[in-house]
């Protein structure tokens, strides 16, 4: 199994990535051997990887990462880095590599602190491996202040460092930033792909696996969390009923707010998990006894902790809805499909039944209409609007069609 394995439907990715680690080997081993360069050498020390949600772009970023650690012996003998055996390939997959650092955040936006701490270690020379690599899965989220501390990294990079980028779209970075990176985009991998990866990888159900996949059109994460888990199934029927409950004003407001209250709830559970042990984990580091009072001058690292919590709270809610906003997307554009008789494949199959009976209750301009009114959901959400405020003008614009 090499490093490759989990980039599905991604072949000419794949084939890049790998002409890429072979040269970056070639380019140490040469440095090592004090010989001169190649000049066309298709290794360079910043990369954005773009793409839909799902499509594998952080996925990639750490394949590649670990075919640039990897230390074979097979290499030697004209064999492709990336065996996915070795210590610098496993060390890599599993994030335990010294020198491969992989950003992701589970707040809103990634600050120019935090971006200051990243560009200080990338002037670092390797401890064990044969590149820095740094890999940030949500370089979309970098504040104006943060992606211009950034830029700075990637005009003038240190030898043996390697940036990895991940957005969903170039439109999601810098123009200044994305002019000095390679840029990569990875499409959505087809259903029947995905549904094999959890077949072979995970010991899913074949039946489950196809269904999970088509559910949800090739996102790879959404799709593995489908098929394992129960909530995640019941949360998705529950907003797959949307659509037939909004026939009345009642209907729709109940529906927000459960919506609303759905959400929410997903942000307290992920906070019972992890808040708790933060700050007990804070309150141990900074000398405070379970029960007594913190020490003295401990304040502003506890006010600053709660923060952080109360910033994730809110992106794990917003996460959530926008789930939910992705499936009713999915749903309408089922219901269009069969409206005008398209060949495309319904990926809600399991409620067919619903999907017919909006189809033969209203047109194709009024579906349209509806996917809009989610669109403009997603949007004003993106714009700070209270969540309640957006979700109820949407079911107000979806029972009117």
């Amino acid at each position: 199994m090499t490093v490759w394995d989990d980039l599905v439907g991604q072949d000419r990715v794949r084939e890049q990535l790998a002409a890429a680690a072979k040269d970056a080997d070639a380019l140490v081993t040469a440095v090592s051997d004090g010989e001169p360069l190649d000049q066309g050498s298709k290794m360079t020390h910043a990369w954005l990887f773009t793409g839909p949600p799902g499509s594998g772009r952080s996925t990639a970023a750490r394949a590649f990462a670990a075919a640039l650690q990897c230390t074979s012996p097979d290499r030697a003998m004209g064999g492709a880095p990336g065996c996915g055996f070795c210590d610098g390939c496993h060390t890599s997959l599993i994030g335990t590599h010294a020198d491969v650092e992989v950003i992701r955040t589970d707040l809103l936006s990634i600050g120019v602190k935090e971006t200051r701490d990243l560009v200080r270690r990338a002037q670092l020379s390797p401890a064990v491996g044969r590149w820095q690599v740094i890999v940030m899965e949500d370089a979309d989220r970098l504040t104006e202040g943060a992606g211009n501390v950034l830029l700075k990294a990637v005009e003038e990079p240190a030898p043996r460092t390697v940036w990895m980028l991940c957005a969903p779209s170039l439109e999601d970075v810098l123009p200044t930033i994305r002019s000095r990176c390679r840029h990569l985009t990875l499409s959505t991998p087809p259903v029947e792909a995905v549904a094999d990866v959890l077949i072979r990888r995970d010991g899913i159900d074949p039946e489950r696996a196809h269904a999970a996949a088509r559910a949800t059109q090739g996102h790879i994460g959404r799709a593995r969390r489908l098929a394992t888990d129960e909530r995640a199934r019941a949360r998705r029927a529950a907003v797959l009923k949307v659509p037939l409950r909004v026939a009345d004003v009642g209907g729709c407001l109940r529906a927000a707010q459960e919506l609303i209250d759905t959400s929410t709830e997903d942000a307290k559970q992920l906070a019972e998990e992890v808040d708790v042990k933060e700050t007990e984990d804070l309150k141990a580091a900074l000398g405070g006894v379970a029960g007594g009072r913190m020490p003295r001058g401990t304040a502003g690292a506890m006010k600053e902790l709660e923060d952080k919590q109360k910033r994730r709270k809110t992106r794990t809610q917003r996460d959530s809805l926008d789930l939910a906003l992705t499936e009713l997307t999915g749903f309408y554009r089922d219901v269009l499909a069969l409206q005008l008789g398209s060949k495309l494949a319904i990926a809600n199959t399991d409620v067919q039944d619903s999907l017919d009976r909006i189809a033969e209750s209203s047109t194709p301009a009024q579906t349209l209409r509806r996917i809009e009114s989610v669109i403009a959901c997603r949007e004003a959400m993106d714009r700070n609007v209270a969540p309640l405020l957006a979700v109820e003008a949407m079911t107000m614009a979806l029972r009117a069609g």
